[in-house]
């Protein structure tokens, strides 16, 4: 964060501990660069709270991006999220699936679902606002525990 210029971090999101101390952090000492969650569409706990309003149970969840498959987020991650994060993501488990190929091709590094989203989610959100193509974006990558049947089905 001693960086000069930074525009916004990408942080994928189950539960929301990580993205909530990440931004608390963020905000604390740099408060002008902007914190950015990414939910899986069909685990989107986090996004549904905090567009809604409303901390609510999902009725179901998928299983592709397993390590962010919450139902529920917690009551003080969802009012620090709430209160701090600036933008939330949903990405698709096709977009999941270039992000894996693209970190694999980039790293030789093969991340799981969950922990391919902050990449998913960046490259969405950059597609999406062509005039910050230019900045400087982290995206906060976790967790490689892939399977080779799931492994198989990114590969298609």
């Amino acid at each position: 964060l001693r960086q000069d210029e930074l525009h916004a971090v990408f942080v994928c999101v189950g539960g929301g501990g990580l993205l909530a101390g990440i931004c608390a952090y963020i905000k604390r000492v740099r408060p002008d660069v902007k914190v950015i969650g990414v939910n899986y569409d069909d685990s989107d706990a986090m996004t549904r709270a905090i567009m809604n309003q409303d901390n609510r149970m999902l009725p179901r969840v998928g299983s592709f991006a397993d390590g962010a498959a919450v139902r529920h987020v917690g009551n003080e991650t969802y009012r620090l999220c709430n209160a701090l994060v600036d933008d939330m993501v949903l990405v698709s488990t096709d977009e999941v699936c270039a992000a894996i190929k693209d970190i694999f091709d980039e790293t030789r590094s093969i991340l799981e679902p969950a922990g391919a989203l902050a990449v998913a989610g960046c490259k969405k959100f950059l597609a999406a606002n062509d005039g910050i193509r230019d900045g400087v974006f982290v995206t906060v990558l976790s967790g490689a525990n892939m399977t080779f049947d799931r492994l198989g089905f990114v590969a298609q």
